[in-house]
C-alpha cells in the first residue's frame, strides 16, 4: 500500500533497505536538480564532513548510505539516495534527505516528488510519497523529508523546509565545512555546461607598406659627396636646346660647354691645314 503524504506526516518503514527517489518534470528554464543526504548525531548535526553525502562525496564511509545517481524515467528526471537501514551506526539518529537547485529558485521546478521503495523488492510499488512545494518559491535547496529512528526501527517524516542561499547554507546549518570551490563547482553543475560558438576568422587586409627613408652614410672627410642617382631625363623635342647637366663634383675642374648652334648639331673644330679643292670653271670668277 502506497501512502500519500503531507507536510509533516510521518510513516513507518517496515523496509531494511530504503531508497528515496526525487523526480521532477525537466522542461525549458527547469534547473537540474541533485539529491544529497545528511547523516545527524544526537545532537542534530553532522559528525565530520564526511557525513555529507553528495555528488562529490557519493558514498558514506561506512558503506550504508550512498548516491545512485540520475536517470531519464518516461518524461521525468530522478536522483536517488540509497540507504540499508539495518547497518546504519548506533550514533547516527536521522538521515536528511535534500534536494538543490543552487543557483535556480524551486519555483522553476515542475512537480517535486519523493518517493520512498523497498529497495530489495524488483519493480516494487513505492511504499510513501510526497509531493514537495516550496513555501515561498524563493529556496535553492528544500529538505524533502528524514529517515529518523524511533525504537527500534524507523520513520519516514514529510518536510519541504527550504533554504533561498542553497545548499552551502543547508549544509552550515548542520555543521558541514564548505569549501569556496565546492560551492563553484555546485553552480556550474546546476547552471550547466555554457557552449561557445567561435566566431569566425575574418581576414583584414593588410595596410599598405609606407616606404622607408634611405639613411645617407657619413662621407670620408676631403672627399665629395656622392650625388643621388639622377632620374632618367625625357628625351627633349628636336630643335630644342638641351637641358644643361647637372652641376660637377666640388673639387673637380670645370669642363666648359660647347656652344650649340640653335637648331643643328655642334660643328667640329675647324682643321688649320684643311683647302678647299680645287675649283671648276663654273665657279672662277669672271
Amino acid at each position: 500500500m502506497t501512502h500519500a503524504m503531507l507536510k509533516g506526516s510521518n510513516v513507518p518503514l517496515e523496509a531494511t533497505t530504503v531508497r528515496a527517489v526525487l523526480r521532477w518534470t525537466p522542461g525549458q528554464g527547469v534547473p537540474d536538480v541533485d539529491a544529497s543526504a545528511l547523516l545527524l548525531g544526537p545532537d542534530g548535526r553532522v559528525r565530520s564532513d564526511e557525513d555529507f553525502v553528495f555528488y562529490n562525496q557519493p558514498r558514506h564511509p561506512s558503506g550504508q548510505v550512498w548516491r545512485l545517481g540520475k536517470k531519464q524515467v518516461a518524461e521525468a528526471l530522478t536522483d536517488t539516495i540509497q540507504t540499508d537501514l539495518s547497518g546504519v551506526e548506533s550514533a547516527v539518529g536521522r538521515i536528511l534527505l535534500v534536494a538543490s537547485a543552487d543557483g535556480v529558485t524551486f519555483d522553476r521546478v515542475q512537480s517535486l516528488r519523493i518517493l520512498l521503495y523497498d529497495a530489495t523488492v524488483a519493480d516494487a510499488e513505492p511504499l510513501a510519497f510526497f509531493d514537495v512545494k516550496p513555501e515561498t518559491g524563493e529556496e535553492t535547496a528544500l529538505i524533502c523529508g528524514e529517515l529518523y529512528r524511533r525504537g527500534e526501527g524507523w520513520k519516514f517524516r514529510a518536510l519541504g523546509e527550504g533554504y533561498s542561499n542553497g545548499l552551502k547554507g543547508l549544509a552550515t546549518d548542520f555543521g558541514i565545512s564548505v569549501d569556496e570551490s565546492e560551492q563553484a563547482e555546485q553552480s556550474e553543475r546546476s547552471e550547466g555546461p555554457t557552449r561557445v560558438t567561435p566566431r569566425p576568422e575574418v581576414s583584414q587586409p593588410l595596410p599598405p607598406e609606407q616606404p622607408t627613408a634611405a639613411v645617407p652614410s657619413q662621407p670620408a672627410y676631403g672627399y665629395p659627396q656622392p650625388q643621388p642617382q639622377a632620374q632618367a631625363q625625357a628625351q627633349p623635342s628636336y630643335g630644342y636646346p638641351q637641358p644643361t647637366s647637372a652641376a660637377p663634383s666640388y673639387g673637380y675642374p670645370q669642363q666648359a660647354p660647347t656652344a650649340q648652334g640653335y637648331g643643328y648639331p655642334n660643328p667640329a673644330t675647324p682643321d688649320p691645314n684643311f683647302q678647299l679643292p680645287p675649283q671648276g670653271p663654273q665657279f672662277i670668277g669672271r
